[in-house]
């Protein structure tokens, strides 16, 4: 039953005790990260701002393909699909085989997987868009500043500065 409720529930395998004391200095130090500098856990500003970067950059590339016009909420309903689409492609091409995304290099974060392999992986990397884009599974973290979404593909999101 730990295994289910290990991240919600305190003294059930979160880093806390019955008594609500933390057993991890910080986060990510029962993942075996360091507690600051490169390879640490990247805090939600960070992620927060590396999103916002790469829909503003999804929304420029869209801009060379269909012309968005304020007064024609048809046309912008395409343009807003569009830059979706494109947002999408971007995150998953470059978070699959990069590891980050323009946003993410961009504040100096990136995807790592705990299995330790290099590449993050087409299906982690659509996983990990497709819950981005609900955003709830994206906000809610856990001790170890881990979202949902890094929960469920194996992954956490680190500094590369």
């Amino acid at each position: 039953m730990a295994r289910w409720t290990g991240e919600w529930l305190p003294g059930a395998g979160d880093g806390t005790t019955a008594g609500g004391e933390s057993t991890q200095r910080w986060r990510g130090e029962r993942l075996g990260l360091p507690e600051s500098g490169v390879g640490s856990v990247a805090g939600g500003g960070a992620r927060f701002l590396g999103l916002i970067i790469d829909l503003v950059l999804a929304s420029l590339v869209t801009t060379l393909f269909v012309k968005p016009s304020i007064q024609d909420p048809a046309v912008m309903q395409t343009f807003n699909l569009w830059s979706v689409g494109v947002w999408a492609v971007l995150t998953i091409v470059s978070a699959a085989f990069f590891g980050f995304t323009p946003g993410m290099g961009v504040v100096g974060i990136r995807v790592a997987r705990l299995d330790g392999a290099q590449m993050v992986g087409v299906w982690r990397a659509a996983v990990r868009t497709a819950l981005t884009f609900v955003i709830i599974p994206a906000a809610i973290r856990n001790i170890d500043g881990r979202s949902w979404l890094d929960r469920l593909t194996g992954s956490v999101v680190i500094r590369m500065r």
